[in-house]
C-alpha cells in the first residue's frame, strides 16, 4: 500500500499541473524541440543553432562584435500561446534556468540586450521576446530568449506566468542547447 501510495503522490504535481510535454528530437540536426502544454498556456521552445543566430543578426547589418556576443548565448525561438479563456501574463525577469550543477541564472532579457547596445543606433528589437506581454485569450508571441550557456548544454528552465488573476509556476527538466555545427549525417 505505502509503496503505491508514494508513486501516487510522484505523479500528484504533473497532474495537478495538467501540463503535457512533447520533444522532439530531429537526429540530423542533433535539436530536439520541446513544448509544454499547461490548461491555458502552450510554451515551445526551439533550440537555434548559434550559427544560425550570428547569420540572422549578420544579415540585418550588425556590427561583428554584437554578432559574436550573440554566440556566447544558448537562443531559442520561443512561443508562447494563451490557449485559455482568460487573460494571461509573463514577466521573463521571473525565469530562471538551472544547470547541471545546481546554480540558478538568470534569462537575458530584452531590456539587457537593449541596454548592452545602448548608443548603437540598432534598430533590431523585434527579434527578441519581449520581457513582459499581456495575451487575451487566442494571442500569442515569439521571439528569441537566450541563456548564456555552450551549446548542448543541458539545464531546467523554471517559469511563471499569470492567468485569471492566478500565479502559475511550473518547471520544464532536461532542456537542452543546439549542439554545436550541425551533425554530419551517416553515409
Amino acid at each position: 500500500m505505502t509503496r503505491y501510495l508514494s508513486a501516487f503522490c510522484l505523479l500528484l504535481p504533473a497532474t495537478l499541473m495538467g501540463a503535457q510535454v512533447e520533444r522532439e528530437y530531429n537526429p540530423d540536426s542533433g535539436i530536439e524541440t520541446v513544448q509544454v502544454e499547461h490548461p491555458g498556456m502552450s510554451l515551445q521552445l526551439l533550440p537555434l543553432n548559434r550559427d544560425y543566430v550570428a547569420a540572422v543578426f549578420s544579415a540585418r547589418g550588425l556590427p561583428p562584435d554584437i554578432v559574436a556576443s550573440t554566440r556566447q548565448y544558448c537562443t531559442f525561438g520561443t512561443i508562447l500561446r494563451n490557449i485559455g479563456d482568460e487573460v494571461l501574463e509573463y514577466d521573463l525577469t521571473r525565469w530562471r534556468y538551472v544547470t547541471p550543477d545546481g546554480r540558478t541564472h538568470r534569462v537575458k532579457t530584452k531590456t539587457e540586450w537593449l541596454e548592452e547596445w545602448r548608443g548603437r543606433n540598432l534598430a533590431f528589437r523585434w527579434v527578441l521576446l519581449h520581457e513582459a506581454q499581456t495575451y487575451q485569450p487566442g494571442d500569442w508571441g515569439q521571439g528569441f530568449t537566450t541563456v548564456e550557456l555552450p551549446p548542448g548544454t543541458r539545464f531546467d528552465l523554471h517559469y511563471v506566468w499569470t492567468q485569471g488573476g492566478e500565479l502559475h509556476e511550473a518547471k520544464l527538466e532536461d532542456v537542452r542547447c543546439a549542439p554545436e555545427g550541425v551533425p554530419q549525417s551517416a553515409p
